[in-house]
């Protein structure tokens, strides 16, 4: 792991939940690419940020995404490539398996809920790079350390995290 970061403080009730819902649940997507430039602008003033190869947001299965009509995170991608000036892949990384919604769920339950459910579609587009991982809240991090654990086989990839938020 080369670095991570969050851009917000995400608590219960405060603007910033209230800005994600709405990026996640009313369909204002443009939230997403809106606070992903912001972020990006300020990610890419230090060094360590400058040498990302490829943005990989964190993927929704597509059963999801069809309900939802897009993925918040591919926005916040879409942002983070604009400001960084680096591109995303929302095909690299995908989600294989249906699972429930993690709100409710402790640390431990999130992992089972998560742990199997990526797979990676081309190894090789990946190998020697430096890539960004996106998504918008970090909770527990298990959604996040799934999709983690499945990259490190890749050899000589270094991964960076990026969230609109971490919880509090």
């Amino acid at each position: 792991m080369e670095n991570v970061g969050a851009f917000l403080f995400y608590k219960k009730g405060n603007l910033v939940q209230k800005i994600l819902h709405h990026l996640k649940y009313t369909g204002e997507k443009e939230i997403g690419s809106f606070l992903g430039n912001l972020y990006g602008t300020q990610l890419i003033q230090s060094e360590k940020w400058k040498n990302i190869d490829m943005i990989i947001p964190i993927p929704l299965h597509k059963k999801k995404e069809k309900k939802r009509g897009y993925n918040q995170s591919e926005w916040i991608a879409k942002g983070l490539s604009k400001s960084m000036h680096t591109s995303y892949n929302t095909n690299i990384l995908i989600r294989s398996e249906f699972t429930e919604t993690q709100t409710k769920k402790n640390r431990f339950h999130r992992w089972e809920n998560v742990k199997e459910v990526f797979q990676i579609t081309d190894t090789n587009l990946l190998v020697n790079k430096h890539i960004l991982l996106c998504d918008d809240v970090l909770t527990t991090g298990a959604t996040l350390e799934a999709a983690i654990q499945k990259l490190l086989a890749i050899p000589s990839l270094k991964i960076s995290v990026a969230t609109l938020a971490t919880a509090q």
